[in-house]
């Protein structure tokens, strides 16, 4: 679907400048890595769910303003049902839910890291269930090295918080796997929908059932929409869901996708270093380490032929970063 896409776009837009293709997946990279720590402030005068409830139903405001426009750029026809419903449940819902909580808990930048195991089960999602991307030596020492840094973020940074951060990292690592499964069901059932329709419908969705969430567990809990709190809410709904889906639609339309593939895992360093130099998280050799590992095994993970890295990327394409 990508490469006939491709074939049909003109030279001058299958052919953008490295400049201008790097540019922009430095603006990604950056905006998805910085809102783990918007997210965090945002959390000192908004309940968790509430907070992200409100943010995607002003995303969903906004992709419904862009989506004919977009959709009719992008191609691709009215999104299934069963879709729409996986992927608002599985991505904005449960998904967002974890990691608004687990944000109350644990450290931003390290909630971006556990969290950024994603592009790993989307793999073996894909040499296991779909069966389109078989799994080399390289991704399977990816596998083990990735992994290997989620246990040692665990056995040392997350353990030293309490108890609690314990369950909640392990609740949070249920984020990656129903986007995963959400990321498999449009693969399968969606792939000639519009993906700007797609996430307009399911961030709309979302939103709305974030709030009803909110309104039963969180009754009660006091709401103050400071300056840094409707910033936040702003920042994230537009910049961070609205601004980089277009721009990352539009890569994948235009640059061959094993190049974004760097932006998987670019995105928890920038998390790591803003959480330590701006919201003050602590940073250990145990965090650094760790970071590391997961880097190191979704790098190993993705570094593969172009063919199948396109397949891999694409299936990032409508998610509005947990990021």
């Amino acid at each position: 679907m990508l490469r006939a896409k491709m074939s049909e776009l003109t030279p001058s837009m299958r052919a953008p400048s490295s400049v201008r293709v790097y540019a922009l997946m430095a603006v990604v990279a950056l905006i998805w890595g910085s809102t783990w720590l918007v997210i965090k402030q945002g959390l000192e005068t908004l309940p968790p769910l509430f907070s992200a409830g409100v943010r995607f139903v002003v995303a969903g405001a906004v992709m419904a303003l862009l989506a004919p426009w977009l959709s009719k750029r992008e191609g691709g026809g009215r999104p299934p049902l069963s879709v729409v419903l996986a992927h608002s449940l599985c991505q904005f819902v449960l998904n967002f839910a974890l990691v608004y909580v687990s944000e109350t808990v644990i450290p931003s930048g390290l909630v971006s890291v556990l969290w950024s195991i994603f592009p790993l089960l989307v793999a073996l999602t894909g040499h296991f269930i779909t069966k389109t991307e078989r799994l080399a030596g390289r991704q399977w020492l990816g596998m083990l090295v990735g992994f290997s840094g989620i246990v040692a973020l665990f056995a040392t940074d997350i353990v030293r918080i309490s108890p609690q951060a314990v369950t909640m990292g392990l609740l949070l690592l249920l984020g990656p796997v129903a986007v995963t499964f959400s990321t498999a069901l449009m693969k399968l059932r969606a792939t000639g929908a519009s993906s700007a329709l797609l996430n307009r419908d399911s961030m709309a969705l979302g939103g709305v059932l974030l709030l009803a969430l909110s309104f039963v567990f969180e009754r009660g809990q006091p709401i103050r929409f400071t300056p840094m709190a409707i910033g936040s809410v702003l920042y994230l709904a537009i910049a961070g869901s609205v601004i980089t889906f277009g721009i990352y639609v539009w890569l994948l339309r235009t640059v061959a996708a094993y190049r974004l593939s760097t932006v998987s895992y670019v995105i928890p360093a920038i998390a790591i270093w803003l959480g330590a130099s701006v919201g003050n998280e602590p940073v250990r050799s145990s965090t650094l380490l760790g970071t590391a590992l997961v880097i190191v095994g979704v790098a190993l993970t993705l570094r593969r032929a172009p063919a199948a890295a396109a397949s891999l990327t694409e299936a990032h394409a409508p998610r509005p970063s947990a990021r």
